[in-house]
């Protein structure tokens, strides 16, 4: 029997520091000498294990993407989204070749409505001992109108949104095209923190080993939609033309 729920440890969750919306709380990411269980450290970004593993049965571990507090992808330079993306993607399949998990989970919250509870900008790789996430995938997802591509690499906004409304893909069949990766990434959260999303200020990148492809999924975060809640029915935008004709006027 497929498991489909995991268990969230609510005493564990409610030691958690909360600064993606309170300025007063100490940023745990920021006191760099008082970080524990390193895994590794390349300049600026350390890969390390989560202090406050809330998810039962799993391996979580913790990406600090930089040493900046009020950094974000959509204002790094481009080096930094290339390395980050690479180091990332390393220590993600890393996990997945160790052939010690059902399943590993590669995602970023940005935002107070991203589901995340930390400022400072950091992403997460999180191996499930029990739980395929790609039982909960389908080929659907990353079917879309194409933005922009290149050799290898495709920039799309979803036609067939897991979620609802605007979803963006980027799908690398080429794994030497994984810079361009990180530069369509970096658009993305420009787009959505600047033109899209500017209130709310929050989006998710979520990312899946499909068959022979990487994909990123980049979604702008807004409060769920009750259709979605309660029926899980996803609604798609009307105006997706208009939208890909903007952003393309913006950055390509």
């Amino acid at each position: 029997m497929k498991r489909t729920h995991l268990h969230f440890n609510m005493q564990i969750g409610r030691k958690k520091p909360v600064s993606v919306n309170n300025t007063e709380t100490a940023c745990p990411f920021c006191d760099r000498n008082s970080l524990t269980d390193v895994l590794e450290q390349r300049g600026s970004m350390i890969w390390l294990m989560n202090k406050f593993p809330v998810l039962e049965e799993t391996h979580q571990t913790v990406l600090i993407e930089t040493d900046d507090c009020q950094g974000d992808w959509s204002v790094y330079s481009i080096e930094h989204v290339r390395a980050l993306l690479a180091f990332g993607v390393e220590k993600w399949l890393e996990m997945e070749q160790s052939k010690s998990y059902r399943s590993v989970l590669f995602f970023k919250n940005h935002g107070p409505y991203s589901g995340g509870s930390i400022r400072h900008p950091h992403m997460q790789i999180v191996g499930l001992h029990d739980y395929n996430y790609l039982d909960q995938v389908k080929d659907s997802d990353f079917i879309g109108m194409t933005i922009d591509q290149e050799g290898g690499i495709e920039c799309n906004l979803s036609t067939h949104p897991r979620a609802g409304f605007f979803e963006y893909n980027v799908i690398l069949s080429d794994f030497d095209r994984l810079p361009k990766m990180a530069d369509y990434l970096q658009i993305l959260a420009h787009w959505i923190l600047t033109h899209v999303n500017p209130r709310n200020q929050s989006y998710n990148f979520f990312f899946y080993h499909w068959g022979e492809k990487l994909i990123a999924k980049v979604v702008p975060r807004f409060v769920t939609s009750p259709l979605y809640v309660g029926y899980s029915i996803p609604q798609v935008a009307n105006n997706l033309e208009e939208t890909i004709a903007e952003m393309q006027r913006r950055y390509f």
